[in-house]
């Protein structure tokens, strides 16, 4: 009983840090004290600190099995984590003044957004991929929670900031930007930085099949 109220407590926890930093008077003091980088820093920091704890709460809950793995489960991990690694790499720290993770926004073209133009919210949807696979992997009922729940956090997201940057923006010149953005969809050849950022997602591919036994104790292709 005592694991599941760790894991319940930690839950808690996890809203906590996730909802009140973010508040508008709470963000704007933060924000004062640690400057905008700042902030961005020490929240991802936080964020992924919590999520450490998470996971390890869910390893100290009881083991109740809800399916066993079945032979198709880990091709189609194995597949889905290259693609998520693949869409983190090409997105993360290009101009995206649609969601969080952009830098330099001043200088986004929505007549030449690239990959921002699919994808407004990509690291959004990484974390509800690499989630809603980690479902698919554990069968038990606390990762099954677990992963279920930031799933659906991260689904949710979008709709969040999206009215969020509605507000800032304004609803007309943000309605314009997604149009223009969305009209530019095109096949285009990738850039040499393109093919670099899209080594750089196999690299960190392998990095997390490597390190996985190691940090999880649960190994990749086994």
């Amino acid at each position: 009983m005592s694991g599941w109220l760790t894991f319940a407590g930690v839950f808690v926890l996890f809203f906590a840090t996730h909802s009140i930093p973010v508040r508008p008077p709470v963000k704007k003091h933060l924000v004062k004290h640690l400057g905008a980088k700042g902030f961005t820093r020490a929240y991802s920091a936080l964020s992924l600190l919590i999520l450490a704890l998470l996971i390890w709460a869910a390893q100290q809950a009881p083991f109740v099995l809800l399916w066993a793995e079945g032979p198709w489960h880990r091709p189609v991990i194995w597949l889905g984590m290259l693609v998520a690694c693949l869409i983190l790499t090409v997105s993360i720290g290009q101009p995206n003044p649609f969601s969080f993770g952009g830098r330099n926004n001043d200088a986004f073209d929505p007549l030449d957004a690239g990959f921002i133009g699919y994808l407004r919210h990509p690291l959004l949807n990484v974390l509800a991929l690499w989630a809603l696979l980690h479902v698919l992997a554990n069968g038990d009922l606390a990762h099954v929670l677990l992963f279920a729940t930031l799933a659906l956090f991260a689904l949710a997201g979008p709709r969040v900031i999206d009215a969020r940057k509605k507000r800032d923006l304004g609803a007309d010149a943000w309605l314009a930007l997604v149009s223009e953005t969305r009209s530019q969809r095109r096949f285009q050849v990738p850039s040499r930085g393109t093919m670099l950022r899209l080594c750089a997602g196999v690299t960190v591919y392998l990095m997390l099949v490597y390190l996985h036994p190691i940090v999880i104790g649960a190994p990749v292709f086994l």
